[in-house]
Order: C-alpha cells, then structure tokens, then sequence
C-alpha cells in the first residue's frame, strides 16, 4: 500500500511539471514564520497574555471646581490631584500633561503642523495660565511648589519621594485658558443661532502614566498621537450661566438643584422608556422660564465618576436635549442623552442620534463586554468626532449614515481605549483599528442593516495596500503621513481582525480570544505582546507569520491557483505564495453537477516553499475552482485566484 501511494505521488508531481522536490525546496521560509519580536513573560505581563501575577498600576483621582466666562470664552478651575503610587520604586516627581498649551505659537504641535494645515490645526492663542501650585507626600508631607512646564509637559517636585508600593502624593493649583475655537477637531466651540455650544476636553492638568514599560510616557502633544491616562475616581464642579445646559461624563449628582420638576420627571420616563423622550423640546430652546430653575446668575452642576482615565463635558444654551434608556445584559439600566442646537434638529439628522447611541451601546454590551457608565451623551459639536468617557462630540452637520456611523464610531471607543485602556499616543491601531474592527459588525446588526460598512469590500483598499507610500500599522500615528493615518490607524488593523475572525480562526476561536483580551485588560494598560499572546494562547494558533506581515510589515497577499487537473479519478492543483504574507488557502470547488465544496489548506504549507500541489479526492467532474469565494481577504491580484482562467 505505501509503495503505490509513493508511487501515485511521484507520477502526479511529474504530471504538474513539478520536480520530485517542488514541495520541498532547498531553503524555507524561517524568515516569514519565525519570531519577530520578545513577547517572553515576566513577573508583571504574563507569556499567556494576561496581567502577571505582580502586575501594577498607579492611579490619580481628582476633584476639580471649574467656572465658565462665556463673555471672554474663558474657563477658570482648581485641581487637586491625589496620586496613587502602586509601582515598586519611590517617585521624586509626577508628570502632568498640560493639552491646552498644544495651543500656542510656540507648541511644538503647532511648530510642526504642515504651512497648509491639516486636520490637527488648531488656534494659537490660547495656553494655561498655572498658579499656586502645592506638591505635598503624603498626608503629613512638607509641601512644595517646584514644577517646570515644557510644552504640554509638566514635573511637578516633591520635597519627599511618593512611597514605593501604595505611596500616596496631592498636587493641587489653580488654572485658566482661553478655550480654542478649534481645537484640532478634539474640543471647541461652535457659535449657532441660539447659542455657542462649548465642546470642553482635555481641559484640566492630567496625569500622565507611569507604566511597566516605558516608565514615564512622556511624548508631547503634537496632532494625531492621542492620549494614555491613568484611571481613578473623579469629581467635577462646573459653574455656568444660569441658562446654560450642562452634560458630562458620570452620573449628574444635583439634579434637584439644576433641573426643573417638569425635567426630572422627564428624566425619569426616559429611564423607563426604549423611545426617545425630549427633556428640553425644540420648541422649549431659550423659553428659561420654562427649562431653567431660576432666571439669573450661575448654576453649578456636579457631576462624579468612579474607575475612569478622563471626563468631558458641553455646555450651551441652544440645546435641544433628548433621551432613552439603554438595556444591559446584566439586567442595569444607563442613560442615552444628546444634546443639539436647532440647526442639527429633524428626523434625518440628530433626532435619531439617541436611537443611535442606545443601539450602539446596547449591542457592544451584549456581544463584548458590559458598558460600565450610568450615561452615554452625544453632544452636536464643530468636532467631526471625538470620544471621552461617558460622552462623544460628533459633527452637528452630519445626518443619516453618516451620522450613525460616527455616532457609533465615538461610542465604540469606549471599549477601546476607556475600558481597556492601551496607549493611543504610540499605538493608535490598538484603539482606531479594534474599534473600526467592531463598528463593522454593529453596522451590520442596526436596523437590519440599514446602513453600509466599508469592511464589507476589502478589496477596495488593495490600490492603497500597495500603494508605494504605504506605511506599516505599527508607524506611531505622530510620524505617519497624514493621508495614511486613516488606513494606517483604522482600517487595515480593522481588516486584520476581520481575516483573523473569518478567514483564519473562525468566529468562535476569535471571539473567545476577543474577550478574553478585553476582560483580562479592562482598566489595565496591555501592550501589542500582551494582544498577541493572548489571542494566540486562547485560540491555540501561532500567528507570528501574521503578526509580523500585516501589522510590522508593508507586504501583501497574493494567493494563486496555477494549475489545476484531473488524475484519474481525483483532482490535482497546484497553488502558489506569490505575496510577502503567507496565509491559509480557503478555495471553493465547483463541480459539473452544479454542487459546490469549500477546503481550507494550512498555512503551514508555505514555511518550506512557495509552491503547494495539492490533492483533492473527488469522483466527480471538477468545472472550476476559486481562491477566497467570499472575498474577505484583500489579495493584490485576484486574477489568479480562480480557475479555469477566464
């Protein structure tokens, strides 16, 4: 029996042209297979991907009062920051990122912002003004006023080390700025009929992270690199006129105090209803008699949030403010709000947005992992989009699919990078790419899909994929070029994780592995090894070819039938690896009888050779054969991936 299926084999590589050792040739492919980079575990990030088992964490909680002069645009505050030192070594200083400085002549964001501006352009007039800064260790700790401000940097001293291991430290001070008209598409202020609405992020002294890794992240604010932050409690005051309507990250703590009766009834029904309810109606805009608890003066509202890296807020009076309830798995109820101005107003436009935000959440719940905040307010902005905890601004002129598909965009971040919270300054695919990734499969479930995803058509980004400027997925998103952040950041780690899931393990190995990363890194700072480990421990796949050609490398994917035939009563193809990628080769049969079969080939028949010659047992007459049938995998040249040629 051996010698005649020796035999058979023997005959069949002779019949294709091959050569005895086509399947074999002299060299392999180490180099496409082999390890590219040091994913070994330690003590703090295990070699299985999740936390190790002396894995730490500092953290800052902050209590913050801040008061809005909408005469001058300017927002005056006090911080006091209590920072929690859980690493194992003692800190002289803490660093603060100070993003309002971005908005100078002189910031190195503006200095190196092309003359012709781009997306990341913002006003240069503005900056912090810091004063009374007080360091102190600990609860008895001499204090200190030492700090040096560089950019959007700022050490702050202390006259005694922060304890290693549970080390406590306060930094407090007082700040104002002149808050940007534009404020790189990130916050703002957008003047409408009724009102200027104020889109307020990155709007107080934020601790910056002291990891595992890298120690200090101390890289500036320049444009795209976006942000890393700690996790903590916050407690917010924000002072505003009488007029205005306030929504923030967390959960509004004096209702009584800033809302009509009439509106906290709303509120209520609202909480009860999976129907958009209005709390201020268009017609209601600018009547204070009746949206307002009082008629002159200010009003402060309070807002808290616990285990979260960073808050929001928006204040205007042109708002229209609606709302519904958003259902949890676990049986707990949030709050879907938006708040826009009547220019954004009708069924076409951000009338839908709080059915947009509920189903969103609703569905990111359900299918990942539970959505942990008590509110989730889109806010109608001069910001294209932009997320924080608990709260988006998006274009107030966006409508429709568009405005569904930033809406959930915005809302997708809060998986990624608030709930598991990776570092956007260096690895912007961590958070653009995974949530680009399941924006498409929440496209696909709204309304029975009522609106499109781009990944639906992978082929559309081959001409970019191999395009001569292309840049890797892993370029730092300051260093990429402008026009391929988008690909870069977005969507080719986006499609990644969508051939990982339907070409390569299949949904279910992905989807435990998916969750599996979010569980384990919820609140905690994974880096890419952590991602690769886990993914590949969980699904129980080596995927370093992968890893090393779709996310550090520039290559593409090429996969070619060159032949196919009969022998005898079966089938003999031979296919090849003409691309810098190698994967799996998922080819469909159709047969004369009209009847179809799909096979999968594993990768592993490219790490010795480019050619594979492969028999396929059939008794029946074989009419064609077609590489990747369902079309998910952007192969550079689909002209070889069917046979017969046509």
């Amino acid at each position: 029996m051996r010698r005649k299926i020796m035999g058979s084999i023997l005959v069949v590589m002779a019949f294709m042209g091959l050569g005895a050792h086509a399947q074999e040739t002299d060299g392999n492919n180490q180099d496409l297979f082999g390890e590219f980079m040091d994913r070994s575990g330690n003590a703090y990030r295990s070699a299985s991907g999740v936390p190790g088992p002396e894995y730490w964490q500092n953290g800052a909680d902050y209590v913050i009062e801040a008061e809005l002069d909408d005469t001058s645009d300017q927002l005056r505050g006090k911080i006091t920051i209590t920072y929690h030192n859980n690493s194992p070594e003692a800190l002289d200083f803490i660093w603060l990122q100070m993003d309002q400085n971005r908005f100078t002549e002189d910031s190195r964001g503006t200095l190196t912002t092309p003359v012709q501006g781009n997306r990341y352009s913002g006003d240069v007039d503005g900056g912090y003004k810091i004063s009374d800064v007080v360091a102190k260790t600990g609860r008895r700790g001499k204090a200190s006023g030492k700090y040096i401000i560089t950019d959007t940097r700022m050490q702050v001293f202390f006259d005694e080390a922060v304890a290693a291991n549970g080390g406590t430290a306060t930094v407090s001070m007082n700040f104002e700025y002149k808050i940007p008209e534009k404020g790189m598409d990130r916050m703002g202020r957008l003047d409408t009929e009724q009102g200027t609405i104020y889109s307020l992020a990155q709007w107080y002294p934020r601790v910056a992270v002291f990891d595992d890794v890298e120690g200090w992240n101390v890289e500036p604010y320049l444009g795209a690199g976006e942000f890393y932050l700690e996790y903590g409690d916050f407690d917010f005051k924000v002072t505003v006129p009488y007029d205005h309507i306030v929504v923030g990250s967390g959960e509004l703590v004096n209702p009584k105090d800033v809302l009509t009766r009439e509106q906290q009834n709303r509120v209520e029904k609202a909480m009860q209803s999976d129907e958009t309810v209005y709390l201020i109606s268009p017609d209601e805009v600018g009547n204070t008699e009746v949206t307002r608890p009082k008629q002159d003066g200010k009003l402060t509202w309070h807002f808290r949030m616990k285990n979260t890296r960073d808050v929001a807020f928006a204040t205007s009076k042109s708002f229209i403010w609606d709302a519904a309830r958003i259902n949890l798995p676990s049986g707990k109820k949030a709050m879907a709000q938006s708040v826009y101005p009547k220019e954004s107003d009708g069924q076409e436009a951000w009338t839908r947005s709080t059915e947009y935000t509920k189903a969103s959440i609703e569905y990111y719940s359900e299918k990942w992992h539970e959505y942990p905040y008590p509110v989730a307010v889109n806010v109608a902005s001069n910001v294209g989009g932009m997320e924080y905890p608990g709260i988006v601004f998006c274009s107030y002129k966006s409508q429709s699919g568009s405005l569904w598909g930033v809406t959930d965009h915005e809302f997708g971040h809060i998986w990624f990078p608030m709930i598991v919270g990776s570092n956007e300054r260096r690895y912007a695919w961590m958070d653009e790419g995974f949530n680009t990734f399941i924006n498409h499969y929440s496209t696909l479930a709204f309304n029975n899909g009522e609106y499109s995803s781009r990944l639906a058509k992978p082929m559309g980004m081959v001409g970019w994929l191999t395009n001569s400027g292309r840049e890797p997925i892993s370029t730092y998103p300051d260093i990429s070029q402008s026009h391929n952040l988008g690909m870069v950041a977005y969507y080719k780690p986006a499609l990644g994780l969508l051939m990982l899931r339907e070409y390569i393990l299949g949904e279910e190995r992905f989807d435990n592995a998916f969750k599996a990363y979010i569980e384990a890194w919820a609140y905690k700072h994974p880096q890419p090894r952590d991602f690769f480990n886990i993914v590949e421990n969980v699904s129980g796949e080596n995927l370093n070819w992968f890893w090393k050609g779709w996310f550090y490398g520039d290559e593409n994917i090429d996969l070619s039938i060159d032949d196919a035939r009969p022998y005898g009563e079966n089938f003999v193809m031979s296919f090849s690896n003409r691309g810098g990628i190698p994967m799996p080769v998922v080819y469909e049969v159709t047969y004369a009888d009209g009847s179809k079969e799909r096979k999968t080939l594993p990768v592993e028949i490219w790490q010795r050779g480019s050619e594979w010659v492969h028999l396929l047992k059939t008794t029946k007459e074989v009419k064609s054969v077609e590489i990747d049938p369902d079309k998910i995998i952007p192969d550079a040249n689909t002209s070889n991936n069917v046979w017969p040629r046509f």
